[in-house]
């Protein structure tokens, strides 16, 4: 079948107020929702959403989603890894709205209302709408490398999208509580034009302790769809309670909430940072910059129209075209089809504090500088310094330069750069359930590391001779 662009809205018709879509919640008639649609999940089983959620769900600008891989190039390791940013927008929404509804019902006194709850799913659904091609590949490596000036991150897109949903499909919200969701999605309150609850705020994005739902739901996805346990999320959302505006967590769950944070970094150790994953995204990198003068694909982040339309397709798109520009860029991607991937050729893990020293250190100029001295005083070295030299061939050497090499530094943690996680977050106990306080180390265990985070540094090279 063919498919075609929605037409877009008729503004001769009446716009739908979004959140007005819900029944009333404390209506005495109904218990709940009552127009809700169940939606089947592998990770979180079913999905109940309102007419509120669903009206966003069905739109192009979320269903745009479907198109872009949450693991990005993992699925070329691990071919089951090919879940989407749909999927995960729907479990965070559903995270949202269960936790945000535990709080409401376990702590009246919050205040928590229904239009609360809605935003707060809402900013769930909404805030990866402005993801790229191959997810964090778009954002955190081709954007900086075409645009260096430009500060832009895929929160300042899915703030631009959302406008666009609302605008292009006929649904208002009152521009408090616009603000409030895009605020939501950035986890910062100061953006918001009317005082809202500090606690919402953590959520979503909390930018307080990194411990929000979607965390939850992006690190039991991706251990489902790679075949790894994850362990209980619902736990720990009916473990969650406010105190002193802030999100607290029983400490019974203090080693529970400790291994979600180090299932994070085994993710980025195993998974996220893997060496071929890698390899891949540096070819993608090269050939959609390779194709930039030609398609200019960076520039769409600016125009919601084009941007919608920017999906992890733009590689049939590259390699579907005639046009003899994109040849080099059509070669990098037919590499990639076939397997002939860039080679790593060594790799190291450094403490977290070395970063800006091997940053001066390591550059592709001296990798193949410090290549070459080794290669030519190769007569003096000890057998085991000279291995493999033998096998060189004199014109590789002369060969060799700097386009041919790629540095990678990677950051690897617990959520909290090098900082222990559990140290920004507080705990109460069956004894004092409204004091919120520090984890002491004994309170945990005595066994944590003594670092949080470390660098990863890969040489790699775009040619295998």
């Amino acid at each position: 079948s063919t498919t075609h662009d929605a037409p877009p809205f008729d503004p001769t018709r009446p716009r739908r107020m979004l959140l007005e879509l819900d029944d009333s919640w404390d209506a005495p008639s109904v218990e709940g929702p009552t127009s809700i649609r169940r939606i089947k999940d592998a990770v979180h089983d079913y999905l109940s959403f309102g007419p509120t959620i669903c009206a966003i769900i069905d739109t192009p600008q979320f269903q745009r989603l479907r198109n872009i891989k949450q693991l990005g190039t993992s699925c070329y390791v691990w071919p089951g890894a090919s879940h989407n940013r749909f999927e995960h927008c729907l479990g965070v929404a559903y995270l949202s709205q269960t936790l945000a509804m535990h709080l409401r019902d376990s702590q009246p006194s919050l205040g928590i209302s229904q239009r609360d709850v809605q935003c707060v799913t809402i900013a769930g659904l909404c805030h990866d709408l402005g993801h790229g091609p191959w997810s964090h590949v778009w954002d955190s490596m081709f954007i900086p490398a075409i645009l260096p000036d430009k500060k832009w991150c895929h929160e300042d897109a899915s703030r631009m999208m959302f406008d666009a949903l609302l605008e292009e499909n006929g649904l208002e919200l009152d521009v408090h509580d616009a603000t409030f969701v895009k605020a939501l999605i950035m986890g910062d309150r100061s953006m918001c034009t009317k005082d809202e609850k500090p606690y919402l705020f953590q959520i979503v994005a909390n930018k307080t302790n990194g411990l929000d739902v979607d965390k939850f739901d992006y690190i039991a996805r991706d251990s489902h769809y790679i075949d790894q346990k994850s362990m209980s999320l619902t736990r720990l959302i009916y473990s969650s309670r406010v105190i002193d505006d802030e999100i607290c967590y029983d400490i019974k769950d203090a080693n529970q909430i400790f291994e979600l944070c180090h299932t994070r970094m085994s993710l980025h150790k195993r998974i996220y940072t893997h060496k071929t994953a890698r390899a891949i995204e540096y070819m993608i990198i090269d050939a959609l910059t390779s194709a930039e003068p030609v398609m200019h694909i960076a520039r769409r982040i600016e125009n919601p129209k084009k941007y919608l339309h920017l999906t992890d397709y733009i590689q049939t798109e590259i390699e579907g075209s005639e046009d003899p520009r994109l040849a080099d860029a059509q070669e990098i991607l037919h590499r990639i089809r076939v397997r002939d991937l860039y080679q790593r050729v060594d790799f190291k893990v450094f403490p977290w504090d070395l970063k800006s020293a091997l940053k001066a250190t390591f550059t592709p100029e001296s990798v193949v500088k410090a290549f070459k001295g080794l290669y030519a005083s190769r007569a003096f070295l000890s057998p085991e310094q000279a291995e493999g030299l033998d096998k060189v061939r004199p014109e590789d050497v002369a060969d060799l330069d700097a386009a041919h090499v790629i540095i990678d530094f990677t950051e690897r943690h617990h959520g909290m750069k090098n900082e222990n996680p559990l140290d920004f977050m507080k705990f109460y106990s069956k004894h004092n359930p409204n004091q919120g306080v520090h984890a002491n180390e004994d309170d945990i265990s005595v066994t944590l590391p003594r670092s949080f985070g470390e660098l990863q540094l890969q040489v790699y090279t775009r040619e295998a001779r």
